[in-house]
C-alpha cells in the first residue's frame, strides 16, 4: 500500500443481517487511476462504493480515503448513482438537480452565487447549460446520466465514484459518456461499476474483480477485426491468468471478453 494512495482497504469484511457480502478486502487505488469495478449481481460491489462513502461502516478491518476516514473524505468524493434509482416524477429542474451538489458546502440556508456559478460551470462541462430551466424528467437517459456527472463535478472531487452509469443508454451516447470521464480522469481518479466492458476496456487502467472477495486484474491491449467491427475501435481486455480468490469464483459475462 503507497502513503499516496487515494483508496486504502485493509481486511475489510461486511455483512447485512450476517449474511456476508464481502471478506477479507484488501485494496488500494493510486492517484488518477481509471478502475473498473465487475462482477455478478449481488457481489458487493454497489456495497464497495457505499464504504468507500462512508454510508454503511465495514464489521472489521479499516477503509482510508486520501488517509482518513470515508466520513472526512467525503467532500473530495463525487458519486453518481444509478439515475433509475431516482424519482422521476419528483418536478425538479435540472439546475436543481445539479446545485443537489452544492449541499454541505456552504453555511446553509439558500445557495449562494458561488453555489450557482459551480452548477452553472459544471453544466457547461457536460454540454448541458442550455437545458437548465428544463424539468429533469423530460430529459433522454444519457442526458440524465450527464447531469448527474455534473451534480458531482460541483464539489470538484478528486475521487469520482459511478454506479453503473451506461444503463439503459445507447451505445453512442455510452462513447460519449466515456470520452468525457477519460477527459475528467486526468484531473481525478475514478472508480466505476459497470456491466458493460465493451466501452469500458477501451479506458480504464486496472479491474477490480469483485465476488466477496476483491481482486485487481491487469490489462491488456489486443488488436482484431471483429473487435473493430462491432466496436469501431481497440478494446482492452482483462486478462484471466489468475482466479479471483483461492477457490476461484466463477464470472459472470462482467469479467469475461464480450465475445
Amino acid at each position: 500500500m503507497s502513503a499516496n494512495s487515494v483508496v486504502d482497504i485493509q481486511n475489510v469484511t461486511f455483512a447485512y443481517a450476517k449474511e456476508p457480502v464481502l471478506e477479507n478486502v484488501n485494496l488500494s487505488v493510486e492517484p488518477h487511476d481509471f478502475a473498473s469495478i465487475v462482477g455478478p449481481n449481488g457481489s458487493g460491489k454497489t456495497t464497495l462504493l457505499k464504504l468507500l462513502l462512508g454510508l454503511i461502516k465495514p464489521d472489521t478491518g479499516e477503509i482510508k480515503v486520501f488517509n482518513h476516514t470515508p466520513k472526512k473524505s467525503r467532500f473530495r468524493m463525487g458519486y453518481i448513482p444509478q439515475y433509475i434509482d431516482l424519482d422521476l416524477h419528483f418536478p425538479v429542474t435540472v439546475l436543481d438537480v445539479v446545485l443537489m451538489g452544492r449541499l454541505g458546502h456552504g453555511l446553509g440556508g439558500r445557495f449562494s452565487k458561488e453555489d450557482k456559478q459551480a452548477a452553472s460551470a459544471s453544466l457547461e462541462e457536460v454540454d448541458l447549460i442550455d437545458r437548465a430551466g428544463q424539468q429533469f424528467s423530460e430529459l433522454s437517459g444519457g442526458q440524465r446520466q450527464r447531469v448527474l456527472i455534473a451534480r458531482a463535478l460541483t464539489g470538484n472531487p478528486d475521487l469520482l465514484l459511478l454506479d453503473e452509469p451506461t444503463s439503459n443508454i445507447d451505445l453512442r451516447v455510452e462513447k460519449v459518456m466515456f470520452d468525457m470521464l477519460q477527459e475528467l480522469n486526468s484531473r481525478m481518479t475514478i472508480m466505476i461499476v459497470s456491466h458493460d466492458m465493451g466501452f469500458v476496456s477501451q479506458v480504464v487502467k486496472s479491474v477490480i474483480c469483485v465476488n466477496r472477495k476483491v481482486v485487481v486484474h491487469p490489462t491488456s491491449e489486443i488488436n482484431g477485426e471483429i473487435i473493430q467491427e462491432i466496436y469501431g475501435a481497440d478494446l482492452r481486455m482483462i486478462r484471466h491468468d489468475h482466479r479471483c480468490s483461492e477457490g476461484g469464483h466463477e464470472h459472470d459475462r462482467d469479467c469475461k471478453s464480450p465475445f
